[in-house]
């Protein structure tokens, strides 16, 4: 994730806007960006409005041809994408290698399987044979896509390839933080030869995405923060314009007493710390009962401490650079509040001294509470707040007491326990036995709950989200003229009548299920 500055005051040259890009891992400058404004967007929205009419036309086959040819450029160059990847987010080159992995088994899926996935349904209608409902799943237009820095390469892929298979046009505006990523997916869809308008990046700010709200799309995918996220929710609620909001999160882990605790402790480590804990999917609260915390906590401390972090250029790391100061103003903020309150910190707990840029050390927190922010509010990064539990009852109880409900893990050799156990977790995604894998999963649904979100992306949800579904009646036979068309008289007001006591007051009627 990249740290954004104004190139100088004033901001305008030319007469238009620049931001100034650097890698938050070595505070190197990467580039500038241009600010587009409400008139760049609303020229790219009916840019794309002109091109969905041909896209939209294309068969699925010819729409897999484009997607597919993206996926081969971005396997042929694939380390300039890792480069990019690594320069803008300041993650572990293995994260970047992952990221893009997850892309390209994205192309994959839904070039593959959405003709499947959309095809029309054909369903009976209950107590007549002669009619015929069909649902069929047709385009919505254009889709303003609004992305984060954490995952900017696959989180802006996996929505847009859904709506270009689906026979959507899209506008893309990433993030401000890592812009050289949503260009680089911009020039992959170009050099596979997408007809013009209908896959576009605007760089930008937040003005930048407002105006993407604001200019008549007909769906807007948001991923991000939950403040701005309710505004993007309330500005489509005034155009009744669809949105899915991807949300964030305080994701709870659950350590049972038959847990496996050293499977776990590895789990918690990677889940809470990897991608520096900036993933609405880490492991912001961690709850183990009595009877398996000690050796758990030791576990995951001398884990932890076995991290390595650093910019990617020092060589081999695991634990890579925060977004900005101002992220690392949070973190900071949430470990001194959770110490000031009475938690103790077993390992990490500061800035990292040893870099320039921004890093904060892995860190693990025991003695925490509900009083304390770091259980409460969402940290993204690398922090690891521990409370010991009575028992699961009590870990229940805790999960779901919070605003969010993105994510949740429970960790039991019974996985009959655990399916049902997660299940009563609110959570619009239940992992038993495994971490951060919500969204590399393209079959898998993936969403929140209360303040985490709105709707699905991935998988056949997702994909039927960036459609319209028509329902088409079909009639296949019968009378002349309607049953119950005109005109109008006693004789059918009295056949009418008795067809109710038959069909559902009579033993035929309960045996036709009524």
């Amino acid at each position: 994730m990249a740290l954004l500055k104004p190139v100088e005051e004033p901001v305008e040259i030319h007469g238009r806007r620049h931001l100034e890009v650097f890698n938050p891992a070595t505070l190197e400058r990467i580039g500038e960006i241009e600010v587009s404004g409400r008139e760049d967007v609303r020229s790219a929205v009916d840019r794309a409005r002109k091109a969905f009419a041909e896209w939209s036309g294309l068969s699925f086959e010819r729409r897999a041809l484009y997607v597919r040819r993206a996926r081969g450029l971005l396997v042929e160059g694939f380390d300039d994408f890792i480069d990019t990847l690594c320069r803008d987010t300041g993650k572990p080159r293995v994260e970047a290698v992952v990221e893009l992995m997850i892309a390209c088994d994205s192309l994959t899926y839904y070039a593959r399987n959405a003709r499947k996935l959309l095809r029309d349904e054909r369903k009976s209608i209950r107590r007549t044979a002669s009619r015929r409902l069909v649902l069929s799943y047709r385009p919505m237009g254009v889709v303003g896509l609004i992305t984060p820095w954490n995952f900017p390469f696959s989180l802006s892929l996996n929505p847009a390839v859904q709506a270009l298979m689906a026979g959507n046009a899209v506008v893309l505006k990433p993030s401000e933080f890592t812009p050289f990523t949503g260009l680089a997916i911009g020039r992959l869809f170009d050099e596979a030869e997408l007809p013009p308008g209908v896959f576009q990046v605007l760089t930008g700010d937040g003005s930048t995405g407002t105006a993407l709200v604001d200019a008549g799309c007909d769906k807007i995918s948001f991923t991000g923060s939950a403040s701005t996220g309710r505004q993007v929710a309330e500005a489509c609620a005034r155009q009744l314009v669809p949105c899915t909001l991807e949300l964030g999160g305080k994701d709870p882990m659950i350590v049972c007493d038959d847990a496996n605790v050293e499977r776990a402790a590895r789990a918690a480590v990677f889940g809470a710390f990897s991608n520096a804990g900036q993933s609405c999917g880490s492991t912001e609260r961690l709850y183990v009962t009595e009877r398996v915390a000690k050796p758990f906590i030791e576990l995951v401390v001398e884990l932890t401490q076995e991290l390595r972090q650093g910019p990617e250029a020092v060589g081999e790391v695991d634990v890579g650079a925060i977004i900005s100061p101002a992220q690392i103003d949070v973190i900071e903020r949430h470990v001194q509040d959770a110490v000031a309150k009475g938690a103790r910190v077993l390992t990490g707990g500061r800035r990292n001294p040893s870099y320039r840029g921004f890093f904060y050390e892995p860190t693990v927190l025991v003695d925490v509470n509900h009083d304390m922010e770091v259980m409460s509010e969402e940290t993204f990064g690398p922090v690891l707040p521990i409370q010991v539990v009575r028992d699961e009852e009590e870990a229940l109880q805790l999960a779901n007491a919070t605003r969010y409900g993105r994510t949740a893990s429970v960790w039991t050799r019974d996985r009959t326990k655990g399916r049902e156990f997660v299940n009563r977790i609110d959570a619009g995604y239940g992992i038993v036995n495994d971490s951060v894998v919500a969204h590399s999963i393209p079959e898998s649904p993936f969403g929140g709950v209360k303040e985490s979100g709105i709707g699905r992306v991935n998988g056949e949800l997702g994909l039927k989200g960036f459609c319209n579904v028509q329902s088409v009646i079909v009639r296949r036979f019968g009378n002349k003229r309607e049953l119950f068309g005109y005109p109008y008289t006693a004789r059918k007001v009295r056949f009418l009548r008795r067809a109710v006591d038959l069909l559902y007051r009579s033993p035929l009627g309960k045996l036709l299920g009524g």
